[in-house]
C-alpha cells in the first residue's frame, strides 16, 4: 500500500506561480512512476506530467502534456519520495483539481497508476 499527500494549491493570479508537491509513503520500490493529473469542473481528469525512476541506473525520464509544456516541471526528490510539479505562467484554464499519482513501474504513461492522493485545489484568476 502506497499513501500520497499533496501540498501546494492555492490562489493565484494569471501569470503568476504555484509548486505543487507529493510526498509517498509506504510500500514504494526500487523504479516507479510518480505523475500528476488534474479535473477541473464539469470535466474529465486529465493527465499532467509524469516522472519515472529507476534505482538501478539512478535516472528518470519525463512526460507532459501539450497543454503545459513549456510552463510545468516536474521534479523528484528520490531521498524523500517526493515529487514537485512547478506551474509557471498559469492561465484560468489550469483551474482545477490537481492529483499527484502513483504506480509500481517505471513505464512512463499517462495509464496504469495505482495510487491517487486526494487532491489540491488549484485556482488561477484572470
Amino acid at each position: 500500500q502506497v499513501s500520497l499527500v499533496e501540498s501546494g494549491g492555492g490562489l493565484v493570479q494569471a501569470g503568476g506561480s504555484l509548486r505543487l508537491s507529493c510526498a509517498a509513503s509506504g510500500r514504494t520500490s526500487s523504479a516507479y512512476v510518480m505523475g500528476w493529473f488534474r479535473q477541473a469542473p464539469g470535466k474529465e481528469r486529465e493527465f499532467v506530467a509524469a516522472h519515472s525512476w529507476s534505482r538501478a541506473w539512478n535516472s528518470g525520464n519525463t512526460l507532459y502534456a501539450d497543454s503545459v509544456k513549456g510552463r510545468f516541471t516536474i521534479s523528484r526528490d528520490n531521498t524523500k519520495s517526493t515529487v514537485y510539479l512547478q506551474m509557471n505562467s498559469l492561465k484560468p484554464e489550469d483551474t482545477a483539481v490537481y492529483y499527484c499519482a502513483f504506480k509500481l513501474t517505471n513505464v512512463l504513461s499517462q495509464s496504469g497508476y495505482n495510487y491517487w492522493g486526494q487532491g489540491t485545489q488549484v485556482t488561477v484568476s484572470s
